[in-house]
Parts: C-alpha cells; sequence; structure tokens
C-alpha cells in the first residue's frame, strides 16, 4: 500500500518470484471518473474492493498483509484491507 498526497495505490507481490501479481491505484484512467477524491478514505476502500476483485479474477484466494512498521491498522489502511476482505479474499 502506499498513499501519496494525490492517490491511493495498493499491490500484491508474489514473494517467491518477486513480481506484482496484481495492482489497483486512484491514477487508472477507468477509475478517476468515478470516484470524488483519488487520496481519501472512501477512495483507499474502492481501491481495496478493486484489488479483491481482480485477485479473484485472477484465481488468487488469499493473501498475507505486510505493513510497514510505522502503518498503523487505522485509517486508509484499514479501509483497503476490509474492502479486500468484504470482495472475498482470505487474509492469512
Amino acid at each position: 500500500m502506499h498513499f501519496s498526497n494525490k492517490y491511493v495505490s495498493a499491490q500484491v507481490i508474489h514473494t517467491p518470484t518477486a513480481t506484482v501479481a496484481c495492482s489497483a491505484s486512484s491514477q487508472e484512467k477507468l477509475v478517476r471518473p468515478n470516484m470524488e477524491s483519488t487520496r481519501d478514505v472512501a477512495a483507499a476502500a474502492k481501491i481495496g474492493k478493486l484489488l479483491g476483485e481482480r485477485l479473484l479474477h485472477k484465481g488468487i484466494p488469499a493473501v498475507a498483509i505486510h505493513m510497514k512498521r510505522e502503518q498503523k491498522y487505522h485509517g486508509k489502511i484499514k479501509a483497503i484491507i476490509d474492502s479486500v476482505r468484504d470482495a472475498g479474499v482470505k487474509l492469512l
């Protein structure tokens, strides 16, 4: 998960091969028109839902969450994680 002053983005990395398995961002041209703001908690929730749907579409039913030490389960981070869980992806 990465948060800038303008955008929210999240990606799932396949650790053994060090490749990005799936990603979603509020910078995407198809996503931006459907959002009021591209940087608030509501945008983070939409990005989490989109990421969860893309994971299920690719056949990835479960992921492990790794947060940076300074990140807390609050605000935008909570919105992304809860939306991925609500989309049907299991969190390990």
